[in-house]
């Protein structure tokens, strides 16, 4: 599949801010076999007084942004296309709970891919009784690490409603479980922390869905801003496998990666800091569309 995105997000100040930098992270990936980026243009505007582009740890794309002088508003401007292979038939070939467990224990990797990232706390993240309880009473021990994925996943879907009203970027991921809604970023950490609990290390991923499904396809939740699904890995014969809780379902063509990370503070779309007082008001607005 092929797509074209645009993504718009603006920041409004109040009062003129003064000196800012920011770090940009909504450039897709480029992943040899799974998904190309073909061209893309970024824009920002009033224009930074510096730019670069450059790749985090984990092999994301972010561009740094500065601007030395007073400025009302930050408006990033995302164009591109990108190239997504259809993934094979899905396979079952993961691990059990308890080979899992001992491919950890000899695993030393430190590398981006290594599972050893994704297996403990993390910036946003850290151990909920309440969740793990839930998680564990969701799965069958004895199924295959991948059962056990897709069913927390599927049981998180069906106890919890999208609502974009019920929760903010900064909301704790027990307070959105404990409401049973939330957006996106809500259904993602609560199934990380789930996972984690389960000896699963798991993974957020940030990027973007098709925003106008297949004639006759349901619209999916979350597409009209960018999305954020699950990785998860399930022993070395499997590898990682990406599922989305929102949506119920696998990580499929409809699913575009602009970041991996161990929660969302690692691929947050802007991240930094400014000298300003007063409020402001964000906006976010984003369009995928196939290219036939």
């Amino acid at each position: 599949m092929i797509y074209d995105i645009d993504l718009k997000i603006a920041h409004r100040y109040q009062q003129p801010a003064g000196p800012s930098r920011h770090l940009i992270r909504v450039t897709p990936r480029g992943d040899a076999g799974a998904q190309r980026l073909t061209a893309h243009r970024l824009e920002v505007t009033p224009r930074p007084d510096e730019q670069f582009e450059m790749a985090d740890f984990f092999g994301n794309r972010f561009t740094s942004v500065a601007h030395f002088g007073a400025h009302s508003a930050m408006v990033i401007g995302l164009t591109c296309r990108v190239e997504v292979a259809v993934p094979p038939a899905f396979l079952d070939v993961s691990s059990s709970g308890m080979a899992l467990a001992r491919e950890l224990a000899q695993c030393s990797d430190l590398g981006p891919a290594s599972p050893m990232h994704f297996i403990g706390p993390s910036p946003r993240l850290r151990d909920s009784s309440e969740i793990e309880a839930f998680a564990r009473a969701a799965v069958d021990p004895k199924g295959s690490v991948a059962q056990q994925v897709i069913r927390l996943g599927e049981a998180l879907h069906a106890e919890m409603t999208f609502d974009a009203q019920a929760t903010t970027v900064e909301t704790d991921p027990l307070d959105a479980f404990r409401l049973r809604g939330g957006v996106c970023q809500d259904f993602t950490h609560i199934m990380i922390l789930g996972l984690r609990a389960l000896g699963i290390p798991a993974g957020y991923v940030s990027g973007y869905l098709r925003t106008l499904p297949p004639k006759g396809a349901p619209r999916l939740d979350g597409a009209d801003a960018m999305h954020a699904w699950v990785r998860a890995w399930c022993g070395a014969a499997q590898g990682w496998i990406e599922y989305d809780p929102t949506n119920a379902t696998l990580a499929s063509a409809d699913h575009i990666v602009a970041g991996y990370g161990r929660d969302y503070a690692d691929v947050s779309p802007v991240i930094g800091h400014l000298r300003a007082s007063g409020g402001q008001v964000n906006t976010q607005s984003v369009d995928v569309r196939p290219v036939e």
